[in-house]
């Protein structure tokens, strides 16, 4: 074990999966002094999906995980905040007719705000989560980059970080892809070598995400458009289920080929719809972008944005709040997260207009 860490304490964030279990057993094997902790943040205790909702096992697993390493383990409880900084902002900007990213929203207003508070504020000097990401330190401050598995890169959820933050966190995975955690994992003996990797809604889970949004959306009935011929060619349930360039779901048979959401009329109620995942109307070349945030100084040039996670990012400019990118993007969504690169440095983000 290296003692050069021994006197630096890490809180680490641990979600009952394999990557922050691999995160803690990295920094113990480096010689950090660690506390492993779970975040309970969602009970399932309303909203219809308590079955759904895996905390009691995750948090037994890291319970687990903090004794094979023989570390301290503790428990936060942010559910209050996280309904209403998370869920609550899910379904406001789904009643506006935008695009929410709830998975950003959590990593801005839990993981790296009241995470990083109560740490600090329990004896922590740093935090660390199992985010496929990197930090490096120069002279002009700390950068974040993609992660090494560009597969799993998780620098997208992340634009909305600080220097601050930044400072004070490690992403120990993040040197690493995901089949070689996987091995680490094992060599380790961990509890959670084994298990599957979590997927939906941040916190919440692989919950019916329709189902979820009904809960909080009122049904109301209105026509399916099509764009070009202007033939009423189904009936919705509500503009707000529904985000631009999405094809399952709509209920249309019959036509030549899939149609795909093209536009939401708030004005009519009305859905605009396209036939063909390539249709012009689903393209864009430039984003309107609000509530710009730099992660360091705002850049000028070799820029590249990416209008949803694990999409290759597009080159382009920036002039002003408009991203204008060199080829037609398609389905940019109001309310969708726009995250800016330079190569592998994540630069930071906006939201679309």
């Amino acid at each position: 074990m290296d003692g050069s860490h021994s006197s630096t304490h890490v809180f680490v964030a641990m979600s009952g999966g394999v990557d922050s279990s691999v995160a803690a057993a990295l920094l113990k094997e480096q010689g950090y002094g660690l506390t492993g902790v779970f975040m309970k943040n969602w009970s399932g205790d309303s909203y219809g999906i308590q079955a759904d909702c895996p905390w009691e096992q995750d948090q037994k697993d890291v319970e687990a995980v903090c004794s094979q390493l023989d570390i301290p383990f503790m428990t936060f409880n942010f559910e209050k905040e996280y309904r209403e900084r998370v869920v609550g902002y899910f379904f406001e900007e789904l009643r506006a007719g935008r695009t929410p990213n709830p998975d950003v929203m959590c990593n801005r207003e839990i993981k790296f705000s009241l995470f990083l508070e109560r740490a600090l504020a329990k004896g922590a000097d740093l935090i660390a989560t199992g985010h496929y990401a990197r930090i490096r330190q120069d002279e002009s401050g700390f950068h974040l980059l993609k992660g090494k598995d560009t597969a799993k890169d998780q620098s997208y959820f992340l634009h909305r970080l600080t220097q601050e933050q930044l400072a004070k966190t490690l992403f120990p995975v993040g040197e690493y892809t995901k089949p070689e955690i996987r091995t680490l994992a094992k060599k380790f003996g961990l509890a959670t070598a084994e298990k599957k990797d979590s997927q939906g809604i941040c916190f919440i889970g692989d919950i019916n995400v329709r189902a979820f949004m009904r809960s909080g959306i009122r049904v109301h009935t209105g026509v399916i458009r099509d764009l070009d011929s202007g033939e009423i060619v189904g009936e919705h349930d509500g503009i707000e289920f529904y985000t631009i360039g999405q094809r399952e779901g709509l209920g249309i048979g019959g036509a030549a080929k899939p149609y795909y959401v093209a536009d939401k009329r708030e004005d009519s109620n009305e859905l605009l719809v396209v036939m063909g995942s390539d249709h012009p109307a689903l393209f864009k070349t430039e984003a309107e972008l609000t509530d710009l945030h730099w992660i360091t100084d705002r850049p000028q040039d070799s820029l590249a944005a990416s209008v949803r996670y694990r999409q290759t990012p597009v080159s382009g400019d920036l002039t002003g709040s408009t991203f204008n990118f060199d080829q037609p993007v398609r389905a940019v969504a109001p309310g969708q997260s726009v995250v800016i690169y330079s190569g592998d440095e994540c630069l930071g983000g906006g939201i679309v207009a």
